[in-house]
């Protein structure tokens, strides 16, 4: 293995993945302050992309991890895998798209969208698209393409962003739209979506490596339980924003949705850093696999993404006063969500980390239930809680299923596949944190300023600083 060039390609794919994500973040002041929360058009945007992450998974259907397995395997035609492939996903996708635009009214009715059928027809179009360029981006990490790979996610990020800038900032001065903008920004992800496949012109000459039914049958038998474990793995990050407007109607729980989809932004630096650190951990994890330091790989990360998603966490609780203006003013009320949601993914972080005894072991069917688990119970209390206590019931109940697929993924895996982690650390620097997040409030309470009690969580954030130094130096914590 040319470990050079396997740093290189993770790099460049980390590149791609993470600022972009982060880019399109810096969408959401934009969006904030533009549209008010109390006009519930972000509530919208919140609800409809769920459903985008959603279908997304069921149109791709598990294809592109098949796409590789199939085309590393001796005897199979690695152009005609690419084809075949390609063919089954857009196949799928076309007719998704079909049936949705021929029944737009009524699709769009039953979603809530009656005034507006066309977003939810932008919406049909940009998840098909998405879901066939999924195929070509992998034909990419196949071939070794990292920097067209990282090429073209940019083909869509940095006209989106542009764009978005010219319709919030400049068009209004010409013409007001009078849903505030919010169906120019499904417009603009149209534009943008179709806009790519200019670059993806080489790739698209595999619809004429032809199809191959045997194969497809054969790919299709090894898919299936990708495709269950890629569902209960998004319905845990959407089904709260896709059952909120179903658990409290009308106008109110678009307002509340917007509120919630939007102060969960700012909990998301931790999903940044948790994507980050599975992009550097994942390769070195599996290289090491059959190494007597394996154990000690999977103990000694564990640790340091505990340490530094918990100093993310304070960095983010110690700085919300300046954080909080990533949103605009009318989504405040929203800020509440942010410890909550954040502990979440730190639980979620957590339980990465405890897959790989079943992906080491070969038991990935463990996935499935796990995540299963915590998808059913993520479900249950947002039906429970939320018509009670609004989008905080979608915080409480997040935390609740990461949790306990946590918990789970730990107590099978201590029998399964024994892995000696350092819980005393791990329990030292929660109850650290607990400590200097206690001694915030009081300071808090006591009437500080802004500027003051800034002041001081910049010195409490040192002090956790000072332990994480101690830490790696002497290991003795």
């Amino acid at each position: 293995m040319n470990l050079k060039s396997l740093a290189k390609d993770t790099a460049v794919y980390g590149l791609s993945s993470i600022v972009g994500r982060f880019l399109n973040y810096l969408l959401v002041p934009l969006y904030t302050t533009k549209i008010p929360a109390s006009c519930g058009g972000y509530g919208t945007v919140t609800n409809l992309y769920a459903y985008t992450a959603l279908l997304l998974a069921l149109l791709t259907f598990g294809m592109e991890t098949t796409l590789f397995r199939f085309s590393s395997k001796e005897g199979e035609d690695p152009d005609r895998v690419y084809g075949t492939t390609l063919r089954l996903v857009g196949g799928v996708a076309l007719l998704f798209a079909v049936v949705v635009l021929a029944a737009l009214a009524p699709i769009a009715s039953a979603l809530g969208y009656a005034d507006h059928p066309w977003y939810v027809g932008c919406m049909a179009l940009i998840v098909a698209m998405d879901a066939f360029q999924a195929i070509m981006f992998s034909r990419l990490r196949q071939m070794g393409k990292a920097v067209k790979f990282m090429l073209c996610k940019f083909a869509f990020i940095i006209p989106n962003i542009l764009l978005n800038l010219f319709v919030f900032l400049l068009l209004p001065r010409f013409y007001q739209a009078p849903d505030g903008g919010v169906g120019f920004i499904f417009l603009v992800n149209l534009v943008c979506t179709a806009s790519v496949f200019l670059y993806f012109i080489p790739e698209l000459k595999g619809l004429g490596y032809g199809f191959d039914k045997a194969l497809a049958g054969r790919m299709l038998r090894y898919t299936w339980p990708l495709l269950l474990l890629s569902l209960v793995g998004i319905l845990n990050q959407v089904a709260d924003k896709i059952l909120y407007p179903w658990l409290v109607p009308g106008p109110e729980g678009k307002v509340q949705l917007g509120i919630y989809g939007a102060c969960v932004k700012i909990a998301m630096i931790l999903a940044l850093l948790t994507q980050a650190f599975r992009y550097a951990y994942e390769p070195v994890v599996f290289g090491s696999s059959r190494s007597k330091d394996s154990p000690q790989t999977l103990v000694d990360g564990m640790k340091y993404f505990i340490i530094f998603s918990l100093l993310a966490y304070l960095a983010v609780m110690f700085y919300l006063p300046l954080l909080k203006y990533f949103v605009g003013s009318s989504y405040w009320e929203g800020l509440k969500v942010v410890p909550v949601v954040m502990a979440a993914e730190i639980c979620m972080g957590v339980y990465f980390n405890l897959s790989f005894w079943y992906k080491l072991s070969d038991q990935t069917f463990w996935g499935a239930v796990l995540s299963g688990a915590g998808a059913l119970v993520m479900i249950a209390l947002n039906v429970l809680l939320v018509p009670r206590i609004g989008y905080m019931g979608c915080a409480w109940a997040g935390l609740a299923g990461y949790g306990c697929a946590m918990l789970l993924s730990y107590a099978i895996g201590a029998k399964k596949y024994p892995i000696p982690y350092d819980l005393r650390s791990a329990l030292f620097f929660v109850l650290l944190t607990a400590a200097l997040l206690g001694a915030s409030h009081v300071f808090a309470l006591a009437g500080l300023g802004t500027v003051p009690l800034l002041a001081v969580n910049t010195v409490l954030l040192g002090i956790y600083g000072l332990f994480v130094y101690r830490s790696l130096k002497t290991k003795m914590i």
